[in-house]
């Protein structure tokens, strides 16, 4: 068979597998363009379900924002967020022109799933979840999850099972129960109005959720009035239930007052989308004395004093649909409230949303003006960001009824000589996250013998973004693909932290080389499993390769400040070893916060900078002392202070800093020790003193914290054939002082690191 034709079946096969896999919609942060891409089929975790997307809802609101903002060129974007100019001001100052830079354009040129409200049928359960059966038709929520895509994985308490239709309608379809989401927003609205039957409503905006919020109200048996400055949207209003109807501030007033016999509205939601500020004027004007204002668009929200003091208004902003949202234990470990303390959650709302609709007391199908395939989803953005002119109310996207569930696509083809290659060094990268595809995947693209071949996440849209834009040859959503793959011989893992012992333990049984993000794992328990299969695995002559991502012992000029001390301190005296963290506030709902997800910012953080003064002191850390400030239900012990005692003697201290400001440069670190000193700002600047004499380097454009140096040396030692860059003994040492550190702050006692010996005994090794 001649090449050409080789090459030809070859394209063919992945054009017949690009036809089978699974699609979804996706939009470009850098240019604003919504586009449908081929993506692997994501797979069910823990507390989620795996469903079938019949129908999603395009939510013209809170989706044409995120439309208009990307659309915007950069000067654009940064007068509508002056915020992030100053984040990234501020970055420069600290970490250099040139780092800041690569950064913003990572962020710029990356893919953001779109959507957050569909409905489905469920494919797969996973664990711990007894509610929902295979079979079961569910609608879903949220913004990550239920995206415009073919197959989504949904947290339990993120999906609502479609009730039955009532007597008076037939079964609700997936196109109706795809509005859930956006319904369980205006009736968060509603509910936070405190209505009462009989009362009157005003609705300021006619859009998708106002024309959902007044067939709520009338359901709630409410008179209600509406306005819109679109006539045609007035008259839809009226043809769902609205009493009366208004397209101008003056003529809402006026009917307003007829309807409730020169009162005033009892409660007015402003459902528009507007920076003015004249929708919360106009609420003011036509409430009733001690009325309710809720604002559920995005709208401006300059109360003007004078009216709602002299109506004493309660004002209130609704936040999205219901109690759970944005809280991580809600929505992600689907933990529950209980009902007796929380009446309506958000899951609770979207089944009273869809219960009224299976009672025939809520019309979604007349809202629905454009229909559009998945195919064709980037028309649908077209048209609610306003460029074809013409008019619309509700956007549904349709999808086949039976996708592929593909988990793997080819990207490009698998040279020949890389199966032999003992030289190079093929990466299969588990997780594609914002570290990983700011700072690991630019370096990996540029080290020498390092070819990308396989990348798995969860989520398939980013496997896919992250693997194209790197050149991987295939990107995957089960992480199995790269453990199998015989052409992969080194594994990097780069996922959430609970996640890391099981994948490193996973790779090194399959004989795979590891190079694991720090930290290596959130528990004793996990350090002995990873230990236990770092020794099977050296016994069984494979010996590959462990590295934890301790980059700052390989950074330059952390590499010069070592080598300084080592010639001027010929007698091996200790060292006195400052290191001033300031880390900056991280809320406790940030899952590196959460102690099964992130094990803390101890574990997940703190562990570099016990590493960095390890390896300065070259010596193993025999004890721990630490100390924090009170955590005030603001903080998660981030605010510490840990003195670490050493076999040499040295001494070293963390000031690990959530209190501060982030502006500030985040490290500084002071050596003392025979005579001389070196102090460490920020990567950026060393300067070194002896003898009367100092002398500084400086790095004004580019900070570096030696991402590049540990690749460099952690391929060295894997086609080199050893010893690791980092020892083993090391690692561990690091980690398990690491898990004294909270022990210390419980008890206020001196810990002695014993853990290091124990793990290696349990694990029958003789390593030392």
């Amino acid at each position: 068979m001649c090449v050409s034709t080789m090459l030809v079946l070859y394209y063919l096969h992945l054009s017949v597998l690009f036809s089978i896999a699974m699609k979804q919609l996706l939009q470009n942060i850098s240019d604003g363009n919504a586009i449908v891409v081929e993506v692997p089929a994501p797979g069910v975790g823990r507390g989620e379900i795996l469903v079938r997307v019949g129908a999603s809802l395009v939510s013209a609101g809170t989706e044409r924002m995120v439309v208009d903002f990307a659309e915007k060129n950069i000067v654009q974007k940064a007068f509508a967020r002056p915020d992030l100019v100053r984040q990234v001001l501020n970055k420069a100052s600290r970490e250099g022109i040139l780092s800041t830079f690569q950064a913003v354009r990572q962020r710029l040129d990356s893919d953001m799933a779109l959507g957050y409200s569909n409905a489905g049928e469920v494919l797969e359960v996973g664990e711990e979840v007894t509610e929902f059966q295979v079979g079961d038709r569910v609608a879903c929520a949220g913004g990550g999850y239920a995206t415009h895509a073919e197959i989504v994985r949904i947290p339990r308490n993120l999906a609502a099972k479609i009730p039955s239709g009532g007597s008076s309608r037939a079964e609700i379809e997936f196109e109706e129960a795809a509005f859930t989401t956006v319904g369980s927003i205006g009736l968060q609205g509603l509910r936070l109005a405190h209505l009462q039957l009989g009362e009157s409503v005003a609705v300021i905006g006619l859009g998708l959720i106002g024309l959902l919020v007044v067939q709520l109200a009338r359901a709630a048996g409410c008179k209600v009035v509406g306005m819109d400055i679109d006539a045609e949207r007035c008259r839809l209003a009226q043809r769902l239930g609205c009493d009366e109807t208004a397209t101008s501030a003056e003529q809402m007033r006026q009917v307003t007052t007829e309807l409730t016999a020169g009162k005033g509205a009892d409660a007015v939601l402003i459902t528009a989308g507007t920076s003015s500020n004249s929708p919360v004027e106009l609420a003011g004007d036509i409430s009733r004395d001690r009325g309710r204002v809720v604002a559920v668009g995005a709208v401006g929200l300059q109360i003007p004093r004078k009216t709602y003091y002299e109506k004493e208004l309660s004002v209130y902003v609704s936040r999205s649909y219901g109690p759970g949202r944005y809280d991580p234990d809600y929505e992600e470990k689907g933990r529950d409230y209980p009902i007796g303390y929380v009446r309506w959650t958000e899951n609770r709302n979207m089944q009273a949303f869809l219960q009224l609709m299976a009672d025939g007391r809520v019309n979604v199908r007349d809202l629905i003006t454009h229909r559009f395939p998945i195919e064709q989803a980037d028309k649908g953005y077209e048209l609610i960001s306003g460029k074809t002119g013409e008019p619309f109310v509700a956007v549904v996207i349709t999808y086949p009824p039976a996708p592929s569930r593909v988990r793997r696509i080819e990207l490009r083809p698998t040279p020949v000589a890389d199966r032999k290659s003992v030289q190079k060094i093929t990466v299969g990268m588990l997780g594609a996250g914002n570290f990983a595809t700011a700072v690991l995947l630019p370096v990996l693209k540029t080290t020498a013998n390092v070819e990308l071949a396989g990348l798995a996440s969860v989520s398939g849209a980013t496997a896919r973004a992250a693997a194209t834009r790197f050149g991987f040859r295939y990107c995957t959503s089960d992480e199995q693909e790269l453990l199998r793959d015989p052409t992969i011989n080194t594994i990097v893992v780069a996922t959430r932290h609970h996640l890391h012992a099981k994948q490193v333990v996973a790779a090194l049984q399959a004989g795979k080389n590891v190079f694991c993000e720090k930290p290596l794992c959130i528990s004793e328990a996990e350090l002995a499993e990873v230990v236990q299969a770092y020794h099977h695995a050296q016994s069984n002559g494979n010996r590959p390769m462990l590295m934890v991502g301790f980059n700052r012992r390989f950074a330059p000029l952390a590499l010069r400040l070592r080598e300084f001390f080592r010639t001027s301190n010929t007698s091996n005296e200790p060292l006195i070893m400052n290191y001033r963290v300031n880390a900056g506030f991280l809320p406790l709902t940030h899952w590196t916060q959460d102690p099964e997800q992130g094990g803390g910012r101890i574990i997940g953080e703190v562990c570099h900078f016990v590493d960095f003064l390890a390896w300065l002191a070259s010596s193993p850390i025999a004890s721990v002392h630490a100390a924090a400030l009170p955590n005030g239900g603001h903080y998660r012990d981030d605010n510490l202070v840990a003195t670490l005692g050493f076999e040499d003697g040295s001494i070293g201290t963390i000031t690990y800093i959530a209190n501060g400001d982030k502006s500030f440069p985040k490290e500084r670190l002071e050596v003392f020790g025979a005579g001389s000193v070196g102090v460490l700002d920020d990567f950026r600047s060393l300067t070194l003193v002896r003898e009367n004499r100092s002398q500084t380097t400086q790095s004004r454009l580019r900070q570096d914290k030696g991402h590049r140096g540990e690749w460099s040396a952690f391929a060295n030692s894997i086609q080199g054939g050893g010893p690791s860059a980092i020892p083993i003994s090391e690692l561990i040492n690091v980690t398990a002082t690491c898990f004294e550190i909270p022990k210390s702050l419980r008890t206020g006692e001196r810990r002695e690191i014993a853990a290091q010996q124990a793990l290696w005994a349990a694990s029958g090794s003789n390593i030392s």
